[in-house]
């Protein structure tokens, strides 16, 4: 095919989901010339409907698009109700125990996946960010070649992409050998099938686990020994809803072969989905619908709910669907010139829906690394600085989720004990309850740009000044959370050095 050149950008965003919107709006903020590139025309379906209130009030108000989620009139969500564990009946927690999200800020929304994106892919639009859908990006170049296509191992084959860890059998990897070359582009399709190269200063993979270079910042994407679930999951409309006020909620039911969830996405319209133990896995087989009906009978809470209710059968909606949530990490989160964020770099078992929150933190985390890079003053951090820190921190939110999930899995405990593994696995101060709620409200990481800082109860925190922070909407980070550590600037959008 014909290949033509564009003309250089600072940045590339591969993949137009939160994420990548997240990324390309915080660059392009901070005058970056960005280019996203989205292999998909939207609106498209996605999965990953509940958010939590660090994704809304947090990267929301960064973002700037608060008023237009509030429009939106999306699902007020205010905590969670699980049937889980020891507990014989449902139990209930709501965002607003927490100190880290007080007043306006105890809320989250359930939304509607298709309208929730195309909010933040237009409002990266009219913040300056070139958005291409149709054309997905095959690989990246690199200094000195021109880069060659991105492969994939096929099943049983052992090559530079292998991967024992890798459940589909596919080899998931597409590892570079020269990973300390630095990137500077891709390659790509345009709609009209013709192949394109154009080039930047960073690449952000933001393109999900199904990306197609990830492996190209080197290592390997390996696979949870534990957590090998399988979801089916499909639409009903007329379920039950939770009583007030917690109408809104998730619903989290355990049963004999895995979980399901419960997402209220409308007044009428439900998402239900079984998430399935490994040894489950025979059970997706032949046909998804039966499968799923006979699945929510052995669920006698799920099924009440869903007593008086029909499952949608046309449009996005209409198809009972299948997803492997096989949890994984990959093994470098960024070489020279390219980063991963979101599902490229890591993904974790979907129980505490912490999907959109690990994807758009990762993204605040990758965009700081690169507005300090391109602003470039003298004393700055050095890029490798900088990307260290956005592994460092991404690496610790996806571990605090990570090592709680695997108590959580534990069923011969009840609430109470969930609550103290929560204090124990992020060194709260606070009560157990509280520290529970910061975790899968996302708020356990203390970084201050993921609150509404305004509403933030200052007398909660030592000095004044992070009262006069709080006060003024700006971070609250002023200690490194290692050593040579960097801190966020006071509007949140760079790094900078605590020594300096």
């Amino acid at each position: 095919m014909p290949r033509t050149t564009d003309p250089e950008y600072d940045v590339i965003v591969v993949g137009g989901g939160p994420g990548g919107s997240t990324v390309a709006t915080l660059t392009a903020m901070r005058g970056a010339r960005v280019l996203l590139l989205e292999k998909e025309r939207f609106p498209r379906y996605q999965i990953g409907e509940s958010l939590l209130p660090a994704t809304v009030h947090g990267i929301g108000k960064l973002l700037g698009v608060l008023p237009e989620l509030e429009a939106a009139r999306f699902t007020t969500k205010r905590g969670g109700t699980f049937r889980w564990g020891k507990n014989p009946e449902p139990w209930t927690f709501a965002f607003a125990v927490s100190s880290r999200f007080p007043g306006p800020t105890s809320t989250a929304y359930q939304v509607e996946r298709m309208r929730f994106d195309q909010i933040l892919l237009d409002n990266a639009r009219r913040k300056g960010v070139e958005v291409r859908e149709r054309c997905p990006v095959v690989d990246v170049l690199e200094a000195g070649g021109r880069g060659t296509d991105a492969r994939r191992d096929g099943p049983g084959e052992r090559g530079t992409g292998e991967c024992s860890d890798d459940p589909d059998g596919r080899g998931t990897d597409v590892r570079s050998d020269d990973s300390d070359r630095r990137v500077t582009g891709v390659r790509f399709d345009d709609p009209d099938g013709t192949r394109r190269e154009v080039r930047a200063r960073f690449v952000v993979d933001a393109s999900g686990n199904g990306s197609r270079i990830h492996g190209r910042t080197g290592g390997r994407r390996v696979y949870s020994e534990f957590f090998k679930n399988i979801a089916l999951f499909g639409y009903f409309e007329g379920g039950s809803r939770l009583p007030e006020p917690n109408s809104g909620n998730i619903l989290c039911a355990a049963f004999d072969s895995g979980w399901f969830w419960y997402i209220p996405l409308t007044d009428r319209l439900t998402s239900v989905g079984a998430v399935l133990h490994h040894d489950a896995l025979d059970r997706v087989q032949g046909d998804r619908e039966k499968a799923l009906a006979g699945l929510i009978e052995e669920c006698p809470l799920i099924a009440a709910y869903l007593a008086d209710a029909r499952r949608v059968t046309t449009g996005p909606y209409g198809e009972v669907r299948v997803r492997k949530d096989y949890s994984y990490c990959q093994e470098k989160f960024w070489r020279p010139g390219m980063a991963l964020v979101g599902d490229a770099a890591c993904f974790i078992d979907p129980v505490f829906s912490s999907g959109v929150h690990l994807s758009t933190y990762s993204a605040l985390l990758a965009a700081r690394s690169i507005n300090t890079v391109l602003s470039g003053g003298a004393g700055s951090p050095s890029e490798t600085r900088c990307f260290e820190e956005f592994e460092a921190r991404y690496r610790d939110e996806f571990g605090r989720f990570h090592d709680f999930l695997m108590s959580f899995y534990d069923m011969r405990q009840d609430s109470d004990s969930y609550f103290w593994s929560a204090r124990r696995i992020t060194h709260a101060t606070g009560s157990p309850l509280e520290a529970f709620v910061e975790l899968v409200g996302g708020g356990a990481s203390d970084e201050g740009a993921l609150f509404d800082s305004p509403f933030v109860d200052a007398t909660l925190e030592a000095g004044a000044k992070v009262q006069v922070q709080a006060a003024l909407g700006e971070s609250f980070d002023d200690e490194p959370i290692r050593e040579n550590g960097l801190v966020p600037s006071l509007d949140g959008m760079h790094w900078t050095d605590p020594r300096t």
